[in-house]
């Protein structure tokens, strides 16, 4: 899909984990916890990074090597959840360039969202604390639709909500889910690399229409003229 020029443009909307936010540092935190309550050695950092993207479950999984279909399985996942509430946004930051670029976005009138597949219960709370200037126009949370991403109902709310069509959007992701959504919902969509992303996952499958290697290049490729 074409770019829209910057003229045309109505919105910008992110990913929030990898995208929007580095999070990570928090999730280490937690990954290491429940795995000392488990009696096991910490894993390395860089193993719990690239699987935020992919959620609660699946850091169970890397945390304890459990599976969705044994029996404490939930038990484990609510304990990370009740772990990550205590660090919510101790150490979360905006990637480097984001302010900059939300700044410039609103001195344009161009408006920002973010459509995540994290819980409105642990979105909301982050965004507050972070406080990122001016004020999202959108939130979409796995609780406001009927479908999660990639199924596009998400990334159509959030247009509905910023007040624009699809094709005035641009979607921002580090995952193939996002940019499987975004492409569905009929947007230009970027590929984060610069988030959380697995060592044998391939963003160059995920068919994108363009990406970007660090979150300061978005502006440029965002608000470049055609």
């Amino acid at each position: 899909m074409t770019r829209p020029d910057p003229a045309a443009l109505r919105a910008v909307i992110f990913d929030l984990d990898g995208t929007l936010v580095d999070t990570a540092s928090e999730f280490v935190v937690v990954v290491q916890a429940l795995r000392a309550e488990h009696d096991l050695p910490p894993l390395e950092p860089a193993r719990i990074r690239a699987s935020v993207s992919n959620g609660a479950r699946a850091l169970v999984t890397l945390a304890l090597g459990t599976r969705e279909a044994d029996r404490l399985f939930e038990g484990q996942r609510l304990r990370l959840l009740e772990l990550y509430g205590e660090v919510l946004g101790s150490s979360a930051r905006p990637y480097p360039g984001i302010e900059d670029l939300l700044a410039e976005l609103a001195a344009r009138g161009i408006g920002w969202g973010v459509s995540t597949n994290k819980p409105r219960a642990y979105a909301a709370p982050l965004l507050e604390r972070l406080a990122l200037q001016p004020p999202l126009g959108s939130l979409v949370c796995p609780d406001d639709v009927s479908v999660r991403k990639p199924h596009p109902e998400s990334l159509l709310r959030n247009c509905r909500e910023l007040g624009c069509e699809p094709q005035q959007a641009i979607y921002v992701g580090d995952h193939q889910r996002d940019i499987e959504a975004g492409l569905r919902a009929g947007m230009f969509t970027i590929a984060a690399l610069y988030g959380y992303i697995e060592a044998d996952d391939d963003p160059a499958l995920w068919g994108a229409d363009a990406s970007v290697d660090s979150s300061t290049q978005l502006q440029g490729l965002i608000l470049a003229p055609h």
